[in-house]
């Protein structure tokens, strides 16, 4: 019985040395806990904003003209990155594009009706949204040299 008794006196006194932080009761540790902002008929939402949908543009330049095409897309804002610590990104290739002008083409580079070879660079940007997406498509067909200029566009996963 002795031993029960200082077995107990000496947690009592663990447990009053080592108190638990509690934080204070006007602001709840827990975010679940926390009231929604606004009127009381508003109800918080359950998942965060979605990010703006992401595209990569995809185009195909002759090199007389990737820069030219580059900064149009660049300033229709693609190749910038979130949180605007990268702009003017873009990851580009050397290639060799090929096509055959047809009955009323009217054709930069090469003649009506016959193969035309021609070293380009593949450029793919990333667009943030869709205005800034189409907005870049239209600058590239504004800047590009051929009459149908070759690109693509794909939407991206937010994962």
């Amino acid at each position: 019985m002795l031993l029960r008794s200082y077995l107990r006196h000496s947690i009592i006194q663990q447990a009053r040395l080592c108190r638990p932080v509690i934080p204070a009761l006007h602001k709840p540790f827990f975010p679940m806990f926390q009231r929604p902002s606004g009127s009381p008929g508003q109800r918080m939402s359950s998942q965060p904003p979605s990010p703006a949908p992401k595209y990569k543009l995809v185009f195909f330049v002759p090199l007389s003209h990737v820069e030219v095409c580059k900064e149009a897309v660049f300033a229709a804002g693609a190749g910038s990155y979130p949180k605007g610590k990268y702009s003017k990104a873009c990851f580009q290739s050397l290639g060799t594009g090929q096509f055959l002008p047809g009955d009323g083409a009217n054709p930069n580079i090469g003649k009506v009706g016959a193969i035309e070879k021609v070293e380009e660079m593949r450029v793919e940007v990333l667009c943030l949204g869709r205005e800034t997406m189409l907005k870049a498509v239209d600058e590239l067909r504004n800047a590009h040299p051929y009459e149908e200029p070759g690109y693509e566009v794909y939407k991206l996963e937010n994962v």
